[in-house]
């Protein structure tokens, strides 16, 4: 059984190029699973891989919207 690795909330944000205060609100809305330890949260790296998994779009689907794109105003 591999060991997870675990990340600081800065490190995830960075990673995911968003603010630290989003990473925290993922954790205080229960969304994004964290250990609180005595210098502060810490996120597996399994935890955020399922995170990520949760919030993935699906693939678009041939015949799904319009195949081209169709700009509108004069030609």
């Amino acid at each position: 059984m591999a060991q997870d690795q675990y990340q600081t909330v800065k490190e995830v944000a960075d990673r995911l190029t968003v603010a630290e205060a989003t990473v925290y609100h993922g954790i205080k809305a229960g969304q994004l699973h964290a250990i609180d330890i005595c210098k502060g949260w810490r996120i597996a790296d399994a935890d955020l891989n399922e995170f990520l998994r949760r919030h993935q779009t699906a693939p678009r689907q041939r015949g799904d919207g319009p195949s081209t794109f169709v700009a509108k105003g004069k030609p």
